[in-house]
């Protein structure tokens, strides 16, 4: 018999990464990617006897993350801060690689948040139905965003 933590650890343990990946792409500072995971658990814990199970629960927990990332990305805009990824490497080749994902984070932090949150769900390999389903807009809708987001980062390499 499992309790009601056990279950929620588990759970946990098995999305880590998911919670991780979106907190990634709303800062840089470790402290504060701490700082926003610690308080997406929070948000999960406190939602979990509501999560009905009418979606998969990693779509859940993207909503979630991804409602807690984006309303303190709009607190921290409005405190006029800069959102910016920083990656620390050792060799040339892993510091060339490193500058040029340090250069997508940037211009993916440069796009709207809705733009930001379809393109960051692509980059983990969801399906469009799966991405529609977390933003809560249609597939279609899906598909035409990242035609649109993906030229849009190719004008900003452009640049």
């Amino acid at each position: 018999m499992n309790t009601k933590e056990e279950q929620f650890t588990a759970i946990i343990q098995k999305h880590e990464r998911t919670i991780y990946t979106v907190c990634y792409m709303f800062s840089n500072n470790a402290d504060e990617v701490d700082d926003l995971y610690q308080e997406i658990l929070l948000r999960l814990w406190k939602g979990f006897d509501a999560f009905e199970g009418k979606s998969d629960i990693r779509t859940w927990i993207y909503r979630v993350s991804l409602n807690y990332c984006i309303n303190f990305s709009n607190r921290k805009k409005r405190e006029h801060e800069r959102l910016d990824l920083g990656i620390s490497t050792d060799t040339d080749h892993k510091m060339e690689k490193n500058l040029q994902v340090k250069q997508l984070y940037k211009r993916i932090n440069a796009l709207g948040l809705v733009d930001r949150s379809v393109i960051l769900l692509w980059l983990e390999g969801l399906s469009y139905d799966e991405i529609g389903a977390i933003l809560g807009i249609s597939v279609k809708n899906v598909s035409f965003k990242l035609v649109r987001i993906k030229e849009l980062l190719k004008k900003m390499s452009n640049k």
